[in-house]
């Protein structure tokens, strides 16, 4: 019998340990857009673990407005479902790199992973992590081939590729002689004996879950030991803990929160609640061996053990690893300042970043040159572009400075930065413009590989996170909107030089006022707006792209001068539609001398100086 590996994560399994058959602990995990969400969606629907009202909604797990709204995963989250007299708590994670925080502090909950791969594109940067982590911690892997039902799908493919990371990653044969399930998530469908013999529903997916994943094993009679893996919020119970129980068994009422080589201190449990179907249930206890939530400690940390006072023993606290992307927040300056937010203070700025560190392991905050400034830093842009937006929503008004990589030293001394492995697929057309713009930003390419049915080819490269920003956008622009990069962070490696990730200066208004046609008519020839008529600016806003190297000086506010000489008919010059940007186009797009203005209601970007514009060109508008 092969361990258990929440247990063998969190420390020696007692002499005395036992399965718990009735309980199953697994974690979903899978790269961006490969169906994970649709997928435990139809796992609830088809168990009736879904509440009224719920039935027919997509993607049922992201609660989350913005998670909705970019139609990724964002938050971890716990669900429940009753499967042949077991309970089988799934946990649903993000699939994107740069919340990889999330998905390593999960996966110690967890006995077994869900491996989701498309049948079309087989695994991919995202999967290679979240799977090296799944094994390093000794779990189980159920590999799920989804969207065989898709018109290029090529399963075995899929399985193939699946299995050469397996190796690649150093798995043991135990490991690489993993199960195979072929899934449609949209239609509720699976199989056990390929893409073409799928049945009616998922049972076969849920008896694979029941029959291969370990149930876990733990001691339910010893001194209670539980590790706190995330933290919720409640408007009326305030912070509650989330994590696994280890041993015995926790009630309300008096423990001790202890971690490694820090004394413990007493806390009181208010309630205790387990996971049932899509919601929390107050219970009296929770045995070890299941996930459940605590309330009543208002200073409970992740990482920190919940556990006996008379017999304590923290549980090894968890670790993710570092930030490699870093951002200002500062307050907001500009003329427009303070008009349109709610909290507009460093004080405010600081409160809420204090908050997200509670919940957010991955990023890490530190003071800047002044008082009004804060150095952030994640595990990438979107990382932090995340939390920017929800504090942009909460009502937060600020400013942003351009994302930098955090750079280290060896013990030689020589520079070292971050890299990552960029993946991107494109209609094979487009294929050399894209490898043009992957080498001009210091690309090395490690594999390409034609897919003649799909008619795309899928590139891939190591490249330093410096290229990256900025690179999107770019990538989009070279295939007319068809490419798809991927990314994965991949290590630290030698300084590789200066990089130029933009060509083109920006258009800078001269002052403040209100755009008008008779002006844009003019500036419109000299680049790309971000802005039409009738809309206010300010002196040194961002609004456009300057078509050629170098900054340029505008007056966007300039109205047509009054003259008593009429004229048979006025010269129409139709506008170009505006650029519009999202305040990731924004973040990516901005020069070092260049910042974001966030609002609740408007996303700008302005100059860092506006005073005399210095070394900024002014053109010679008519």
């Amino acid at each position: 019998m092969r361990p258990a590996a929440a247990g063998a994560a969190a420390g020696e399994v007692a002499a005395g340990a036992a399965e718990r058959e009735d309980v199953r602990n697994i974690a979903i995990i899978a790269h961006v857009d490969h169906g994970k969400t649709t997928l435990v969606d139809a796992l609830l629907s088809q168990t009736q673990s879904l509440e009224r009202g719920q039935e027919g909604v997509d993607r049922i797990m992201d609660s989350d407005n913005i998670e909705r709204e970019r139609g990724i995963t964002i938050l971890s989250k716990n669900a429940s479902i009753q499967y042949k007299g077991r309970k089988v708590n799934i946990i649903d994670t993000p699939g994107h790199a740069d919340f990889g925080g999330e998905v390593e502090r999960v996966l110690r909950m967890t006995d077994g992973v869900l491996l989701v791969v498309d049948s079309v594109e087989g695994p991919m940067p995202q999967t290679r992590f979240v799977l090296k982590k799944a094994l390093e911690l000794d779990l189980r892997v159920v590999v799920v081939v989804n969207k065989v039902d898709r018109p290029a799908a090529r399963a075995e493919y899929a399985v193939d590729k699946t299995f050469e990371l397996f190796c690649n990653l150093g798995a043991s044969d135990e490991q690489c002689d993993f199960p195979v399930v072929y899934a449609s998530g949209i239609a509720g469908k699976a199989g056990l004996d390929g893409p073409d013999a799928l049945e009616d529903t998922l049972t076969p997916l849920l008896d694979t879950i029941v029959d291969f994943v370990p149930p876990p094993v733990v001691d339910q009679e010893g001194p209670m030991r539980m590790l706190v893996s995330n933290i919720d919020y409640d408007q009326h119970k305030g912070r509650i803990a989330v994590g696994r129980v280890y041993t015995g068994a926790v009630r309300k009422g008096q423990w001790a929160v202890t971690k490694p080589d820090v004394e413990k201190r007493s806390a009181k449990v208010a309630e205790v609640f387990t996971y049932r179907n899509m919601g929390r249930e107050a219970v009296d206890e929770v045995r070890a061996g299941d996930i459940c939530a605590l309330s009543g400690i208002s200073d409970i940390s992740i990482g920190e053990t919940i556990c006996c006072a008379q017999v304590p023993g923290a549980l090894p606290t968890i670790e993710v690893e570092k930030p490699t992307v870093r951002m200002k927040f500062l307050v907001n300056t500009s003329p427009f300042a303070g008009q349109e937010g709610e909290f507009v203070t460093s004080q405010n700025l600081k409160d809420r970043l204090d908050r997200e560190l509670e919940r957010n392991l991955a990023l890490t905050v530190e003071p800047g040159q002044g008082a009004d400034e804060f150095i952030v830093s994640g595990r990438g842009t979107l990382h932090i572009t995340i939390l920017i937006e929800n504090m942009r929503r909460e009502g937060f008004e600020f400013q942003i400075g351009p994302p930098s990589v955090i750079l280290k030293e060896d013990e030689e001394g020589r520079k070292l930065e971050p890299y990552e492995e960029a993946t991107v697929e494109c209609p094979t057309e487009f294929t050399g413009a894209c490898v043009d713009l992957l080498g001009s930003r210091a690309g090395k390419m490690l594999d390409m590989q034609a897919n003649d049915v799909a008619g795309t080819t899928t590139v891939k490269y190591r490249m330093p996170t410096r290229g990256l920003i900025g690179l999107r956008n770019a990538m989009l622009t070279a295939s007319k909107g068809n490419a798809v990069l991927n990314t994965i962070f991949d290590g630290y490696g030698e300084w590789s030089g200066d990089l130029n990730t933009r060509e083109n200066g920006s258009l800078v208004a001269h002052e403040t006022g209100q755009t008008t046609q008779y002006a844009l008519k003019d500036i419109q020839e000299r680049g790309t707006l971000f802005m039409g008529q009738g809309e206010k600016i300010y002196k040194g806003q961002v609004i456009g792209i300057h078509q050629r190297f170098g900054d340029l000086v505008v007056n966007a506010a300039k109205a047509k001068k009054a003259t008593n000489v009429r004229s048979n008919a006025e010269i129409k010059v139709p506008l170009a539609s505006p650029k519009e940007l999202s305040l990731d186009d924004c973040i990516e797009y901005i020069a070092p001398d260049e910042l974001v203005e966030v609002t609740p209601q408007n996303v700008r970007m302005r100059k860092v100086e506006t005073k005399n514009m210095r070394g900024v060109k002014k053109g010679a508008m008519p």
